[in-house]
């Protein structure tokens, strides 16, 4: 069964240095990126129906960034050429048998002047090739800068979250300590990092070998046996060349979004590290593999790291989880079920998949199906069904002998399933950005509440310890307190112990007081800023 990754048009060297020319003509701020105000006035020249070209910049923006890196461009250039030739523009297209290869670039009008005025300003030019401009984006983290920046000087939905961040939410954040209590404040990489699935599951019940087999390939450090051989959490991204990057060295890059991480100490960097290799797919997502969750009399080794805290704060970073069981490992053991609870709040983001299910037969499939789902819904504590793919993700063929023809049938169409779930992962990638900045925000809202609260609640003079021991201690009490005066969902309030335990850590005293300009700014940001961003960066043709 083939993974393709997002179907991308190919072309010949000719015709990729013919584009490369009227990638320049229309990136009019020379940032390597093609705007929607760039791209109206550069597809005009096709001469295409207004319809036709919305069609274009859809299929062409299927992140939907808001604008058109250089492949993209080609892709928009092939199908200009496909609808002038009289073909309908529709997503399949894209993966329909045209010889994409030998198509010839579609006809512009007035193009050619331009490109005499280019070649003619290149001659004067004593370098040869104009500088490009560095995106403004990659001001924004320098700790140098201070000076606002205007949404009117973005260029896609990713910049205009960065620059709100830094305006708008950071600064609260800073203010009321969240990264110390929550999440770590974020960095450009973590904008700009590609999206990430993460596997969890006991030992051996498929993960490394799910990735391989979506790969086609073993990645460096990967090891597969019926004991626990992922010893490690393990980043399995793309790279030039094949290679294992050490934990501590991942952490300080500041290319990849894994600073965070530091806070679990030495201990864990030394049970981390990153898989690199060149592969079409990992260009796309990037993939987490995880130590086998332990079970039975192997709880009681205890690890030297938080393992439930790091699989947590990559539940926050992934775009899907999938929770891993075989037939035979149903049991949801001690630390499976503080895993899973861990999840709580990225429940859209949960799939679970019964792998290994060809080693049972139709009858015991049945009975397994039902012990899973009734060992799931005791520890995810909701009433909804959650969708569990089953299959046998390896490269062996389904065992027909076990399953029989109904099973086989039943394997096909699951497996199909998950990899279009798996597919629309980077299609979604931008969508889930907004998500999480958006959840992240108002977690911070209700973050500050709740430390300036606890602020107000300290005496002003005498009996300071006393009376941070009695918040500390009724800390349920005071969250319903802050709850009931800003009228907040229960449901977006941190874990009561979790909390608990690292306030335990500070001086309520030293705490900020309640700035109502900083909240006022993260409502205006999630009610006016963020809806503005949007409607600029939708299809330009709209």
């Amino acid at each position: 069964m083939e993974f393709d990754p997002i179907p991308v048009g190919s072309c010949s060297k000719e015709h990729q240095t013919i584009y490369k020319d009227w990638f320049n003509i229309a990136d009019s701020d020379n940032d390597g990126r093609i705007t929607g105000s760039d791209a109206t006035k550069f597809f005009a020249m096709s001469n295409l129906s207004r319809q036709d070209l919305k069609q274009v910049w859809s299929i062409a923006d299927s992140k939907r960034q808001g604008y058109l890196g250089f492949t993209e461009f080609i892709i928009a250039m092939q199908l200009v050429s496909l609808a002038q030739s009289g073909h309908s523009i529709t997503q399949d297209l894209l993966t329909s048998d045209v010889d994409f290869r030998n198509l010839k670039p579609p006809t512009m009008d007035g193009l050619d002047i331009l490109l005499k005025k280019k070649h003619k300003q290149k001659d004067v030019d004593a370098n040869g090739s104009p500088q490009l401009h560095q995106p403004l984006s990659s001001n924004w983290f320098s700790s140098k800068s201070t000076k606002k920046v205007s949404l009117s000087s973005v260029t896609s939905i990713i910049d205009g979250l960065k620059g709100l961040y830094i305006q708008k939410l950071k600064p609260l954040e800073v203010t009321y300590r969240f990264n110390d209590f929550v999440s770590p404040l974020l960095t450009e990489s973590d904008f700009d990092a590609k999206p990430m699935v993460m596997l969890l599951g006991q030992y051996s019940t498929g993960k490394t070998t799910f990735i391989k087999h979506l790969l086609k390939s073993s990645y460096p450090g990967a090891h597969i046996g019926p004991e626990p051989t992922t010893d490690r959490f393990v980043v399995v991204m793309s790279g030039t060349d094949e290679r294992t990057v050490p934990g501590n060295t991942v952490a300080v890059q500041a290319d990849m979004p894994f600073s965070g991480l530091t806070t679990f100490g030495t201990a864990f960097l030394s049970k981390f590290a990153c898989s690199q290799m060149p592969h079409p797919l990992l260009e796309h997502i990037t993939f987490v593999d995880t130590p086998g969750v332990l079970s039975g009399e192997k709880q009681r080794t205890q690890r030297a790291y938080d393992f439930t805290g790091v699989t947590s704060w990559f539940a926050a970073k992934c775009d899907l989880i999938l929770l891993l069981f075989d037939p035979h490992k149903l049991d949801i053991s001690d630390e499976f079920n503080r895993v899973i609870s861990s999840l709580r709040g990225h429940d859209d983001k949960i799939r679970v998949v019964l792998n290994k299910a060809d080693q049972v037969d139709t009858q015991q499939l049945m009975r397994v199906y039902g012990a899973l789902m009734w060992s799931l819904g005791k520890v995810l504590k909701t009433p909804e069904v959650m969708r569990v793919y089953i299959g046998s993700f390896n490269d062996k063929p389904v065992n027909d002998a076990v399953t029989g023809p109904i099973g086989k049938e039943l394997f096909e169409k699951e497996q199909d399933d998950l990899l279009s779930d798996l597919k629309d992962v980077p299609k979604a990638a931008c969508d889930r950005r907004i998500n999480e900045f958006v959840k992240r925000a108002r977690a911070a809202k209700i973050h500050a509440y709740i430390i300036s609260h606890l602020k107000k609640e300290m005496p002003a003079m005498i009996g300071k310890a006393k009376a941070q021991q009695k918040l500390v201690d009724n800390l349920a009490g005071e969250f319903g307190k802050v709850q009931r005066e800003f009228h907040l969902p229960p449901g977006d309030f941190p874990n009561v112990e979790h909390f608990r335990e690292t306030l335990s850590g500070y001086n309520i005293d030293k705490f900020e007081k309640l700035k109502p300009k900083m909240i006022q700014a993260v409502d205006d940001m999630l009610a006016y800023d963020i809806p503005n961003l949007l409607k600029n960066f939708r299809n330009p043709y709209d």
